[in-house]
């Protein structure tokens, strides 16, 4: 359970103080301030410049806590206690003294603490104290697994494993183990390492399935820890989940049942969540013993401009141009500040705002940091980062997962991060050192960050989000089946480890020639690897690389799924800092050629979707109407791009497209509605189409505050009149093949899930339509037709006679 105080998981703790690991400090620039800044001051300075009082709707302050400590767990080795008292840490928090005396009792175990509450230590104490036990017998001992969901994140906790153990000498002995370790490495891990770190892509496509090269590390695996847990979620977290289900099978093969650990930010019931997960029972730990800071947390809403959207609607100012400005008045003072955003664009473009608006000194110390970097980049920032050379950075949530950042005196949260587990991890890198810190979350011109910029208690009084997987879905499913055949032949003992639906899945994968039955067993009996049927990430395919057309230079990558709306033809990609335009989008030999260039303006891809219904799961009575789960086949097209203007968003022009379109088989929730209920909204036949694609945008903008999703992560279709439903209908479904358990939480939470959508409609202060209620930035129509009002009267007579809330 999380209690009233978790809704709060910005725990701060001091760099070496008890209880935290330590990193090293980030020295001060030559003429940075001494003091560090409180964040109230701070926040009366971004107000007062330029007047931007109205800009802040809400503002929240969180006090001060203190810590709570508990004596060393009994069990732990003498010579382990005092390399951590050797590093600064006297005595344990308590959350992480009951971690590790469960772990060392052979419990799993989740730690569900906030953000700088030490959760590295609370499953490090047991890992340490096992592998120098152990060691002390001789030979290999145990060995222990780390995974973590980015490469960056496993290299920054080899360095602190490397300073923490380093008293210990040779009794532990870490390695990396991902796509950027070089041969000899791997080589030497695979031989001596007894704590090896990783990522779930590497543990899916290289260890497992060469487990017979890591017989003496898997005989010997006593921990599996899986830092980050929260991030496993969806389709990805599913594929996760069956990937750890591959690893216990293959444990169990060789002899081994290893306590997993795992660490997560705050989260509701995340035992639950962790069991899912890994398949086994797992212990809670959510009583968070760790210090903070004061923190401020502010709401920010950009203001209207002059400028006119499409239709005619009022254009607010884009967040991004905003959290560029506010990133720059920081810096200027010397506050050291990291924009989060949603997307790699936006990374690029406001480090580039920022500096333009800085001296060159300041100026030079501001970058960005995403995906797609080529890893020498990456290195260079996260070295960067560490010595102090940058002041301010704009990222994505490559950085959220990926460095301990040390010293931070503000964050700015560019949008909504999708749940309100990622955007207390964002909030959470400032005030690392134990001082106060600033966060500011900036609203973009939608719908569901309008309505959490005007409804604080939505952010502020709830509980974070549970996690939603589904490791069952057959899509996710199939493939590790295979890929377990390929490791150890299939049985049926196996089924009730990966999913009951192995069962009636494994016959069809067998007619499929994917699998070959011989007696009771199933087989792989094919030359291509098993592992490549399974994208974990969802990206759709290989990578498309990002090549400049002159020079053959490589600047990076983006995902497969991706391509069609990130480097289109004209599509403007920003990367380091410069700009450049797509000139072609070659999908066979996944190549967009790009040359330099400096537009202004933006590019936003529009796509048009068609959804016919598979099957009906359940099914409610509303009234007369109905509201419906279920599978679905969509059909997306990419169909056009808009320019648009850099700061201020405002349309200069739309294109056409011709990119071929794609099909996806996934999860659905649909509401119709009959005659008399449009009738009694007053919906004329006129206005019944706007109605329903209005109350559709702003249904799927809101959803994210009731599933651990994002808008980009679901999509939707509405029409006066479907041929599967022959009535009025709005489609919400999943973006991910076979579903990811986000539509079904919209069905479970429907009516709470669409009073939200009528109030953020009803609410929004403009007349008749606009991105802050019901446009949509990827309507594929041009977000026609729309009735905002119609909308609103839609809602009230469904939410009327809705069923009561489940």
């Amino acid at each position: 359970m999380v209690r009233d105080d978790d809704l709060w998981p910005l725990s701060v703790g001091p760099v070496t103080h008890s209880g935290t690991m330590p990193h090293e400090p980030v020295p001060p620039t030559p003429d940075s301030p001494p003091a560090r800044q409180s964040p109230r001051a701070l926040l009366e300075r971004l107000e007062s410049a330029g007047d931007r009082t109205a800009r802040i709707t809400h503002t929240e302050h969180l006090p001060a806590r203190g810590a709570r400590h508990s004596p060393w767990p009994h069990a732990v080795r003498e010579e382990v206690v005092e390399a951590l008292r050797a590093a600064g840490i006297e005595r344990p928090w308590s959350h992480q003294a009951e971690s590790a005396e469960r772990a060392l009792r052979g419990e799993s175990v989740v730690v569900a603490t906030g953000t700088a509450s030490g959760k590295s230590l609370a499953y490090l104490i047991p890992v340490l104290h096992t592998l120098t036990d152990t060691a002390a017998a001789g030979g290999r001992g145990a060995t222990a697994l780390y995974i973590a969901p980015t490469k960056a994140l496993a290299a920054d906790q080899v360095r602190a494993v490397k300073r923490l153990a380093a008293p210990l000498g040779t009794t532990v002995r870490p390695a990396v183990y991902d796509g950027d370790t070089p041969a000899e490495e791997r080589a030497w891990a695979r031989q001596y390492a007894n704590l090896l770190l990783t990522n779930p892509d590497m543990l899916h496509r290289g260890l497992l399935p060469g487990h017979r090269r890591w017989t003496s590390f898997l005989r010997n695996l006593r921990y599996v820890v899986i830092d980050e847990c929260h991030v496993y979620r969806g389709v990805f977290g599913s594929h996760v989940a069956q990937v750890l289900r591959r690893l216990r099978r293959l444990c169990a093969h060789y002899g081994a049942e290893p306590v997993f650990l795992l660490a997560s930010a705050t989260a509701a019931e995340p035992a639950i969540g962790a069991n899912r997960l890994t398949g086994v029972p797992v212990t809670e730990v959510t009583e968070d013993g760790s210090p903070r800071g004061e923190l401020a947390f502010a709401l920010w809403e950009p203001p209207l401009t002059e400028a006119r959207g499409e239709r005619g609607a009022p254009v607010r100012r884009s967040a991004t141009a905003e959290a560029a400005e506010l990133l720059a008045d920081l810096v200027a003072r010397d506050a050291r500040t990291v924009a989060f955003v949603r997307s790699r664009r936006a990374a690029e473009l406001i480090a580039v705002i920022a500096r333009e608006r800085l001296d060159r000194a300041r100026g030079d110390a501001v970058a960005s940091y995403r995906g797609g970097y080529l890893p020498e980049e990456r290195r260079a920032l996260e070295r960067a980062l560490h010595s102090g050379e940058l002041l301010g950075l704009a990222a994505t949530n490559a950085l959220e997962l990926g460095v301990d950042v040390a010293g931070l005196d503000a964050v700015l949260i560019t949008g909504f991060p999708g749940t309100r587990a990622s955007l207390w991890q964002q909030a959470g890198r400032a005030g690392r050192a134990g001082q106060g810190a600033l966060a500011v979350l900036i609203a973009r011109d939608d719908p569901l960050d309008t309505y959490l910029v005007h409804h604080p208690e939505a952010l502020f009084r709830r509980p974070v989000e549970a996690t939603v997987l589904d490791p069952g879905n057959p899509y996710v499913l199939a493939p590790h089946l295979c890929a377990a055949a390929d490791e150890l032949p299939l049985t049926e003992a196996d089924f009730s480890l990966f999913a009951p639906a192995s069962r009636e899945l494994t016959p069809k994968l067998e007619a499929r020639g994917l699998l070959r039955r011989r007696g009771s067993t199933w087989y792989w009996t094919r030359r291509d690897r098993p592992s490549d049927l399974a994208d974990i990430r969802g990206q759709g395919g290989p990578p498309v690389q990002v090549v400049e057309e002159a020079t053959g230079r490589l600047l990076g990558t983006v995902d497969a799924a991706a391509a069609h709306t990130a480097v289109h033809e004209g599509a403007v990609h920003l990367h380091r800092g410069n700009t450049f335009v797509v000139r072609s989008l070659d999908l066979p030999g996944h190549i967009a050629l790009v040359e330099a260039s400096a537009p202004p303006w933006t590019t936003s891809a529009r796509d048009v979707s068609e959804i016919s219904v598979l099957e009906t799961d359940r099914e409610e009575p509303w009234g007369d109407a109905r509201l419906c789960l279920g599978s679905v086949e969509v059909t997306h097209q990419v169909v056009s791009y808009l320019r648009r203007r850099l700061v201020t968003g405002e349309v200069l022009g739309e294109t056409k497209l011709d990119l071929p379109p794609r099909t996806l088989r996934t999860r659905a929730v649909w509401w119709t509605l009959t005659e008399d209920q449009v009738d009694a909204a007053r919906l004329t036949p006129e206005i019944l189409p706007g109605a329903l694609h209005a109350a559709e945008h702003a249904a799927i903008g809101i959803l994210p505050l009731f599933a651990t999703c994002d808008r980009w992560d679901i999509g939707g279709v509405s029409t006066a009149l479907h041929p599967d439903t022959l009535l009025p209908t709005i489609f919400v479904h999943d973006g991910h093949p076979g579903g990811a358990g986000f539509a079904e939480r919209g069905f479970h939470a429907a009516r709470e899930w669409l009073t939200a959508t009528r109030e953020a409609i009803a609410s929004c202060e403009c007349e008749s339509g606009c991105p802050s209620c019901v446009q949509s930035p990827k309507c594929g129509n041009g977000n026609d037709p729309l009735h905002k009002r119609g909308a609103v009267r839609l809602l009230t007579e469904v939410l009327r006679v809705s069923a009561p809330e489940r």
